[in-house]
């Protein structure tokens, strides 16, 4: 089990809250196509679900303002017109290099659903930051792990160029990595996306030490990201799931853990997990305890995995009877869960 994710808040069908450091935004619509209200103002969103990769513009009021101040930093490439970034044959007249043609050709095949062909093109335009993060990101949800890999350890070395073309197109290029039914981490054309891409291949080829220095590597640029931090716990538990240095490890990237969200929960589960295998199976239990506490906002499967883990905990200290009561309650909502109904004698 894994729980690297960034987490969507859904108010209602429809409508989503989306969640970042920089700030909040509502999304209103069904699955491909939204309409989004935040800081940055308003922007009409519409993609193929399932691809990861959406048509942004945005939208105005009608009315023309003053003149706005000229950023020095603005990007050399010229924007698209907004009017114009949700119509697919703009591509052809629009692009100045044979690199941003197979660029932009790989996107518009793969919003058509077209991997095979949005893969042909991308591998034209891997020495582009964006091209190398589109096809290896493609690449690993065809599961070819090391094609993967190298896309994205070329990305990773321009990481600074991440987004500049899709900035032009006002492509949002944000990719899912599925890790349960109810639990994905959303990644963005940036360093932090992806090295956490990265990691995710290394876990699937046991290159455990990669994948750890990449964690590692995301922890020294953004130490207080909670998420990078239950990334780590989890990857160290399922690496070296008996090594005592591991464990201790997962007990101090826990410390002081308050259960505020989601994430913060399922990183008190693996401190949990970790305390357990040191022998500490009282300490377990009350952390185990705590995050139950809270279940708004939690996925039945996580919730599943805590009762789970503080059964085991309740066999370890020889509390027969709750340990069994604990296990009872887990296949009543879901017989098929693990190994309770061996457990249980059925």
């Amino acid at each position: 089990m894994g729980f690297r994710f960034w987490r969507r808040v859904r108010i209602a069908p429809g409508v989503t809250l989306n969640l970042s450091k920089s700030a909040g935004s509502l999304s209103f619509g069904p699955r491909g196509a939204k309409f989004t209200v935040g800081s940055r103002g308003k922007r009409a969103t519409m993609g193929l679900p399932g691809t990861g990769l959406f048509y942004t513009t945005t939208l105005t009021n009608g009315r023309s303002g003053g003149r706005g101040n000229v950023s020095s930093s603005a990007p050399a490439i010229p924007s698209v017109r907004a009017e114009d970034r949700l119509t697919l044959g703009f591509f052809k007249r629009l692009v100045t290099s044979d690199d941003e043609e197979a660029l932009v050709d790989g996107c518009r095949e793969l919003v058509l659903g077209n991997d095979d062909k949005a893969i042909h093109y991308l591998k034209q335009a891997v020495h582009l930051a964006d091209g190398a993060y589109l096809a290896g990101f493609l690449a690993l949800k065809q599961e070819r792990l090391e094609e993967a890999a190298n896309y994205l350890v070329n990305a990773s070395e321009k990481y600074n160029r991440l987004g500049r073309y899709f900035s032009k197109y006002g492509i949002s290029a944000t990719m899912s990595l599925p890790i349960t039914d109810e639990v994905s981490a959303h990644v963005g054309p940036d360093l932090r996306g992806v090295l956490l891409g990265l990691v995710e291949i290394y876990q699937h080829q046991e290159r455990w030490q990669a994948a750890i220095a990449c964690l590692q590597r995301l922890r020294r640029l953004e130490p207080d990201d909670v998420v990078v931090t239950l990334s780590f716990a989890e990857l160290l538990l399922n690496a070296y799931p008996d090594n005592k240095n591991a464990c201790q490890r997962i007990v101090r990237l826990g410390k002081g853990i308050k259960n505020e969200t989601p994430i913060h929960t399922a990183l008190m589960f693996y401190k949990a997990k970790a305390l357990r295998h040191l022998g500490l199976a009282t300490a377990a239990r009350d952390t185990l305890t705590a995050a139950l506490r809270r279940k708004k906002g939690r996925s039945d499967e996580l919730l599943r995995f805590l009762r789970y883990e503080r059964a085991l905990a309740y066999e370890d200290l020889r509390q027969k009877s709750r340990t069994r009561a604990e296990f009872e309650k887990i296949y009543a909502e879901d017989p098929d869960f693990e190994d309770v109904a061996e457990r249980l004698g059925l």
